[in-house]
């Protein structure tokens, strides 16, 4: 039996695919320019590869208009859905090569968002499976096409960039970027285009929430990371971001592990918000 935990283990995933592997859905969410072609060369065996770009983020040209990784519509979802053949009873388990602290958590909100109800990350993510001795396999996994997945709106708490505004505007709301701190501070940008964060944002970089091993930390270290936060403002007021509304989706996997609530997230994030012309802060010089 699986845990209440968002979280599953890789010796929980062993025993549960021995067990009844019929309506379990193994997902490879790695993201990069090479992931696709790096999860034909191995990955976990009957995982089916679920790719961020096309599918668990909208096509775009302009970044300042939700960022590098704006959400689909929920329609375009759902036939995604269809296409990897997950349904509403599906248990689905997600990985990826970043021990989950990538597009695995983005997907994880994405069908948490929907309302799925049977929906977990990998705790490590790649690495640790194969360290736990879970087979692999070479190729792609053609899943089956199911009907389409019935879907209206998004479910789970969202911030869109005028509310990121007002709310860096007034110190109603804590604004948690979740980046690390060499970008929060503006020291280096790697991927957009000015370095720095928006004003009144606090860093708690995801890292944070993470053994060395790359594994979550337990549900009481969590819980004490960040409900001080929701007893200061509440759920409602916390907004969590990143670059690009991926990574974020590690820090919202966190409070769900540790039995929080989960805040809003703002999708667009610094990518969008270091685009459109809005108040900064980058480094300091003396």
């Amino acid at each position: 039996m699986i845990t209440v935990s968002p979280l599953i283990q890789p010796h929980e995933w062993i025993a549960l695919s021995q067990h009844d592997a019929s309506n379990l859905v193994l997902v490879d969410a790695s993201a990069g320019p090479n992931a696709f072609e790096n999860y034909k060369q191995q990955h976990l065996q009957g995982a089916i590869f679920a790719n961020l770009e096309t599918q668990l983020a909208e096509v775009g040209e302009d970044a300042a208009l939700g960022g590098r990784h704006p959400l689909p519509t929920p329609e375009s979802f759902s036939e995604t859905l269809a296409h990897l053949g997950i349904s509403p009873t599906s248990y689905v388990v997600i990985y990826d090569d970043k021990k989950g602290s990538n597009a695995a958590a983005r997907f994880w909100w994405m069908l948490k968002a929907v309302g799925h109800t049977h929906v977990y990350v990998l705790d490590g993510g790649l690495q640790l499976a194969l360290q736990a001795g879970i087979h692999t396999s070479q190729g792609e996994n053609i899943p089956q096409y199911t009907t389409p997945y019935p879907t209206s709106d998004w479910a789970l708490p969202q911030a869109t960039l005028t509310d990121v505004q007002k709310a860096s505007e007034t110190n109603r709301t804590t604004i948690i970027d979740v980046r690390d701190t060499a970008r929060y501070a503006g020291q280096h940008e790697p991927i957009d285009l000015i370095a720095g964060h928006i004003p009144t944002a606090i860093n708690i970089p995801f890292v944070l929430n993470l053994h060395d091993d790359g594994t979550f930390k337990d549900k009481e270290a969590l819980h004490a990371l960040y409900a001080p936060f929701l007893s200061t403002v509440g759920p409602d007021n916390v907004i969590v971001h990143c670059g690009s509304g991926v990574t974020a989706c590690h820090t919202l996997l966190a409070f769900a592990s540790a039995g929080l609530p989960i805040p809003r997230l703002y999708v667009g994030s610094w990518s969008e918000w270091s685009r459109n012309n809005l108040p900064m802060i980058t480094q300091k010089t003396n």
